[in-house]
């Protein structure tokens, strides 16, 4: 890294219940919440395995586990499988746009209704306005809002950040009504897409864990990049086995 993030300083959060396994205890690293960001030195970051979580920057640091996997989509190298071209042509009906990342009340209404609906008890289904731009915004990034809308009415919105080099997709979310659409299935198609259209090589996910169910969506994207000991290694296909996990 360049010599301003050299001065960044790192923090190592004390164990706290892991939000996705739970039988786990979980640590994190966050950089410096009080050192100036930029696109540059947000792009490195995520580059090397961090994530934002509103206006945090962290990764797991976890002492006896090591199941979260920082993965991407090689957007030049993706093929459609079956079911994902099933996904793309039954929404082609669907009316997307892209906003500069702010909060708007419809959006807010909706990620309420999806959280109450899909991940009830799960810590976030009784979040508040704060609670919501606390999680998704920050004042430093270049963030947007995808919207997807059937005849006016939001159906979906993805939460993405520009990078330097790519996009990195933060959070998406949708009416938990229209399972039938795969909604969040089109989201990351639809991302791709953008990717390839903006001229970016990869598209960032986050991280794929194999014990989590909600996590195991990631791999369906092949081929699908891991970052394994500080290097980017690509699959097409992906099992707990190509990784030492304790």
């Amino acid at each position: 890294m360049d010599d301003q993030s050299h001065k960044l300083r790192f923090f190592i959060t004390s164990p706290h219940t892991c939000n996705y396994l739970d039988d786990r205890e979980a640590t994190s690293v966050f950089a410096d919440p009080y050192f100036p960001k930029d696109k540059e030195l947000y792009s490195r970051l995520v580059t090397n395995g961090f994530r934002r979580s509103g206006e945090h920057l962290y990764k797991p640091h976890c002492s006896n586990c090591s199941e979260c996997i920082p993965v991407r989509i090689p957007v030049n190298e993706f093929k459609m499988r079956r079911n994902q071209k099933r996904t793309w042509k039954l929404n082609q009906d669907l009316d997307i746009g892209r906003i500069k990342a702010t909060f708007i009340e419809e959006h807010f209404q909706l990620y309420t209704r999806y959280q109450t609906k899909r991940h009830p008890n799960g810590g976030m289904d009784d979040s508040n306005r704060d609670d919501y731009i606390e999680f998704l915004l920050a004042s430093w990034s270049d963030s947007y809002l995808y919207e997807f809308r059937l005849n006016s009415q939001l159906l979906a919105v993805s939460v993405v950040d520009e990078l330097d080099h790519a996009y990195s997709a933060i959070y998406t979310f949708f009416d938990p009504n229209m399972q039938k659409r795969s909604l969040g299935k089109f989201a990351i198609l639809t991302l791709i897409e953008e990717s390839k259209l903006a001229g970016y090589s990869s598209l960032y996910l986050g991280y794929w864990i194999s014990s989590c169910d909600k996590m195991k969506y990631k791999v369906d994207y092949r081929p699908i990049e891991c970052l394994i000991d500080e290097k980017w290694k690509k699959f097409n296909t992906l099992s707990l086995n190509d990784f030492a996990v304790e």
